[in-house]
């Protein structure tokens, strides 16, 4: 527990802060994350740590594009691209969706012939 003083404001781009200076001399272990923060009207303040993002690993990529399954075991397919190439999205996105495809189906027969 620690006593001190709890400053809420906001920026110009209208999210909230919230800065808490301690009162008391103390020495802690420092540390961030990312937090779930409800001010209930009260005043009151409760925190809660979110838990760390598991990142899916990509199992097969292109210069744009990549696939990965996700803890859920669902397969994700992630496409890119800056929005001054429009024009090349529907060649790239056929192209190099096509070559994860060709990858993902010699994994497969490589699978059934190890069987």
């Amino acid at each position: 527990m620690l006593d001190g003083l709890l400053t809420l404001g906001m920026l110009e781009n209208g999210l909230k802060t919230a800065d808490f200076m301690c009162c008391e001399d103390v020495e802690m272990q420092a540390f961030s994350g990312t937090f779930k923060v409800e001010i209930k009207r009260d005043g009151n303040v409760y925190m809660t740590e979110k838990p760390k993002r598991i990142r899916n690993k990509a199992l097969f990529r292109d210069d744009n594009a990549s696939l990965s399954q996700g803890q859920d075991k669902r397969w994700y397919f992630y496409f890119s691209l800056d929005e001054d190439q429009l024009e090349q999205l529907p060649e790239k996105l056929v192209r190099q969706a096509g070559a994860i495809a060709r990858k993902v189906i010699r994994e497969l027969i490589l699978k059934q012939q190890a069987v």
